[in-house]
């Protein structure tokens, strides 16, 4: 037997300790001195690189033919080559190919063999060192896979839910998109976490949704709930495209030659009318809410103008409705990645939520705050639940003012009315712009300066008593901010962030994928006012959300708008305002028609969600213009005695 030398003797206990660290990291442990935080052991340049094709038992694209779809696997070796499990980070997309994903608009490359060469983001980059396996999905119809895309519906979420099913076990896959030869996942535990920005986020909350095994956690970033809910507002068009379109964008080119039927039925059961029909009940995730197993971390921007924050706010809901574990992240982007507006803190966090939520670790995040609010650029604040607690809705009250369209808002029930006239050529922030003037295109009410600060945290309603003078009309209501501020510039092209040059790296590179990244920084604007939350309506949808019928002129209506989920202070001195208008440019398409519309006054009013509820609200105005208590009866508040405080 050779010689031991020093070296030996250190490289073997080394080598041994180092097993003992990696096994450690790999298994959920409750005993005492258990890890905490995984760590980058594994060799990212060495992992194993494969794709696989996953039987998802549909025949979309009608050729006879089960639909395969293409995962693309990037997984640590070691722990295979030592017989030990890993979980799976998931995120399914149908961007991979037409258009790329993350700020960078990375797609996917390959080698000459037809594996993954580059992965975009850098999930896999920072995960798999640290025992993870990460799986990019083609959705049916793009990229590599077979079938169609049907917008959020069976094709799009089975396609995804089979990897799941296959991850642990329970469908079929192959190692060709033709052959026969099967390709086995013994290397997961099955425990899978997905993630994804905008419709990556949206086909999350949609397996979620089927109640699939296995999938432990969501990372639903900007994402929709209830696909006719992005494309309509109850009834009111939201654009002047339908999912047909959608379908077309993202469709690798072989599947828009064999996908002409999915195509017209996207078409024929979608009307421009705004009426719900079945193909929208059957992607409206939302109903499904109670079926859902895994905990939620939902990431949205509060000025999101493409998935609106109503899609966030009720899927809360629900979620909330059914004991969901659930986190939140809101910022004061548009529709923008939390990797490009907080970047450190969001890895540290995902980082920990994932090792919380699938390798089991006790590191204290489930006892964290619920929920972070950006309250200005690059400030942010927590909430220990979301919404907080002794948050109430208050029915706010409009009235008339001294000049027409410019009313006051309150807690005491209006009288009179007030009218204005459907402009399409001016938009929400037009009208916010004017709250003071008296403009035939809108009718604002207003609070006085606020005395203190007054915190708005969940989803409002507006309802509406009204009479069209045309056969149709919309409707828009919005809650204004009315003060100065620095915002994030949701509205300029980076929706509130701004690329820079230097760049960043998470996680481990190899020469065909980079785990480096160009920085971003806040974008800012100074503004006069700021816009909080928005609802629009199909005036035609008054007895019924899901169907219009024609307007009868002259004809009293009443209907209620639901407003989007916000979380927002208005600042002591600033001052509140609802505006009701018709179209909002740019954001609900007109009517055919270009109505006035007369309010009754006395029965409309607001449900708005104070944190502190009615007696918040009475606080804040208190002493301003608006007085909201007077002798008349009031809605739920007493007379203050002292100070209120909000929570």
């Amino acid at each position: 037997m050779p010689t031991r030398t020093r070296f030996t003797i250190w490289r073997t206990l080394a080598t041994a300790a180092l097993t003992l660290l990696v096994a450690g990291f790999l298994t959920p442990v409750t005993a005492h001195g258990a890890p905490r935080e995984s760590r980058p052991v594994y060799s990212y340049a060495q992992a194993i690189r494969e794709a696989v094709w996953v039987d998802t038992g549909l025949d979309g694209d009608g050729d006879g033919r089960p639909d395969r779809v293409a995962a693309d696997i990037v997984r640590p070796r070691e722990p295979a080559a030592q017989g030990r499990k890993v979980p799976v980070i998931m995120d399914a997309s149908p961007y991979y190919s037409c258009c790329g994903r993350g700020n960078e608009s990375q797609r996917k490359t390959y080698d000459s063999a037809g594996d993954i060469v580059q992965m975009p983001l850098f999930y896999d980059n920072f995960f798999v060192p640290r025992g993870y396996a990460f799986v990019g999905v083609d959705l049916a119809g793009t990229n590599r896979s077979d079938g169609c895309v049907d917008i959020g519906g069976r094709s799009d979420v089975l396609s995804a839910k089979a990897v799941v099913d296959w991850l642990n076990g329970r469908a079929k896959a192959y190692t060709t998109r033709t052959g026969t030869t099967t390709a086995k996942a013994g290397w997961t535990n099955g425990r899978t976490g997905m993630i994804g920005k905008s419709w990556d986020g949206t086909i999350a909350n949609g397996v979620a949704a089927t109640g699939v095994k296995g999938l432990k956690t969501i990372v639903p970033i900007s994402a929709i709930s209830s696909w006719y809910d992005y494309f309509f507002s109850q009834g009111a068009p939201l654009y002047d495209s339908g999912p047909d379109w959608l379908s077309d964008y993202v469709d690798s080119p072989d599947a828009r030659a064999r996908c002409a039927a999915v195509q017209r039925r996207l078409v024929d059961e979608a009307p421009r009318s705004g009426d719900r029909t079945s193909l929208w009940t059957a992607r409206d995730y939302v109903k499904d809410a109670r079926k859902v197993r895994a905990s939620v971390f939902v990431v949205h921007g509060l000025q999101d103008l493409n998935v609106r924050t109503r899609h966030f706010g009720q899927w809360w809901d629900a979620l909330a409705e059914n004991g969901v574990e659930r986190k939140i992240w809101l910022s004061q982007t548009g529709h923008v990645d939390p990797f490009d507006f907080r970047r450190a803190a969001w890895v540290d966090t995902l980082h920990r939520w994932f090792d919380h939520e699938l390798l089991g670790y006790d590191n204290g995040i489930d006892r964290e705050p619920m929920a972070d609010v950006e309250r200005h650029p690059d400030q942010w604040a927590t909430s220990k639940v979301w919404p907080p607690s002794g948050t109430r809705s208050t029915t706010l009250r409009p009235a008339g003012g001294t000049q027409p369209g410019v009313g006051t808002l309150g807690l005491r029930r209006g009288t009179g009315t007030e009218t204005f006239t459907d402009d399409p050529r001016l938009s929400e922030t037009d009208w916010a712009a004017r709250i003071d003037t008296s403009d035939p295109a809108k009718a604002g009410f207003v609070t006085g300066p606020l005395t203190r600060d007054l915190r708005l945290s969940g989803s409002s309603q507006v309802t509406v008593t009204a009479t069209p003078t045309t056969a149709t009309a919309h409707l828009s209501a919005v809650l204004v901010d009315l003060g100065p501020d620095t915002i994030r510039d949701y509205a300029a092209g980076g929706e509130g962030i701004t690329t820079l040059t230097d760049r960043t790296c998470w996680g481990e590179s190899t020469a065909g994928d980079s785990a480096c990244f160009k920085e971003t920084g806040a974008k800012t604007a100074d503004v006069d006012h700021t816009v909080l939350s928005r609802g629009w309506a199909d005036l035609g949808t008054y007895a019924d959300p899901g169907k219009g019928v024609p307007l009868i002129p002259g004809r009293r209506y009443t209907i209620t708008l639901d407003l989007a989920a916000t979380d927002h202070v208005v600042p002591a001195g600033h001052r509140l305002a609802l505006i009701v208008a018709g179209t909002d440019r740019d954001l609900i398409d007109p009517p055919a028609d270009h109505p006035t519309l007369t309010l009754d006054l006395a029965r409309t009013s607001a449900r708005v969600p104070f944190v502190g509820g009615t007696a918040a609200f009475a606080a804040a105005t208190s002493g301003s213009a608006d007085r909201g208590l007077g002798s008349g009866p009031l809605d739920g508040v007493r007379a203050p005695r002292g100070a209120y405080r909000i929570p």
